[in-house]
């Protein structure tokens, strides 16, 4: 079977849509919260990668460190799991292609958020703090990384989300148009490894990093963290949203309704 075209892989979006709107409270919580938990993971790893190199090494350090990040989103969208930032893309285009409500949208939306904070805390307190995989010797790249997501001020933290989730929906959209794990593998990589790269923001990541650099004991306050969270998951739902879901809505709605309807 060959891979998908665009209005193909727009239907295969919707579907997607349908399935997370009708998913029942259990079956998001746990997902959501193992969504939270492969995207922190990721992160502790890049953290690790990073945290490890010479400071001479400059921006091939980032560079191998973005390269090891998307096994997150690998694990979520091959695995199976719900991640906000992806669902950011999948359910609007759900309601905008008038297959759920904006009801069922929002309830996977406030589930799913809720679930991966949970699980970012999960990794962020417990492999992060308790084994101390963030501390000692990385915690100088811990607190760096967190340093910089919360001193953006709202605008900048907000176009920023918008950037990242504007990749990380693609990796979705592109992994959907895939039929072989190695396709999807590719479609999500790159995507994912350009936002790490150049220093987007992404409120699930941001949901482990800052609290580990918290618990580490970085001067950042609780009120600083919710301040990014604000801004970052506006400017997530805005890429995912607009810049992918409702621009590809409008490029291919119609060869979709079209397909649909020869079936």
């Amino acid at each position: 079977m060959s891979d998908l075209y665009p209005h193909e892989i727009l239907r295969a979006t919707t579907d997607k849509g349908v399935v997370k709107g009708n998913g029942d409270a259990l079956q998001l919580s746990v997902l959501g919260f193992l969504g939270g938990a492969f995207i922190s993971i990721g992160y502790l790893a890049y953290i690790r990668v990073v945290g490890g190199m010479p400071e001479e090494m400059g921006s091939l350090a980032t560079l191998l460190g973005a390269a090891v990040f998307p096994i997150g989103l690998i694990c979520i969208l091959l695995g199976g799991a719900e991640l906000i930032t992806s669902n950011m893309m999948v359910l609007p285009v759900a309601v905008m292609m008038k297959k759920i409500t904006a009801g069922k949208w929002l309830r996977n939306w406030l589930m799913v958020s809720l679930a991966n904070l949970l699980g970012a805390f999960f990794v962020a307190w417990f492999f992060g703090h308790f084994l101390g995989l963030t501390e000692g010797h990385y915690l100088h790249e811990t607190i760096a990384v967190a340093q910089t997501k919360v001193s953006a001020d709202f605008a900048h933290a907000f176009v920023s989300g918008i950037g990242c989730n504007w990749m990380v929906a693609m990796g979705a959209w592109l992994c959907y148009g895939a039929h072989t794990y190695g396709g999807k593998i590719l479609a999500i990589w790159f995507p994912i490894m350009i936002f790490v790269l150049i220093g987007f923001q992404h409120v699930v990541a941001n949901m482990f990093v800052i609290p580990a650099a918290i618990w580490g004991g970085a001067d950042i306050s609780w009120m600083q963290f919710m301040h990014n969270m604000v801004s970052v998951y506006l400017g997530n739902a805005v890429g995912g949203s607009v810049f992918v879901g409702m621009l590809y809505v409008l490029a291919y709605r119609k060869q979709a309704e079209t397909a649909d309807s020869a079936h």
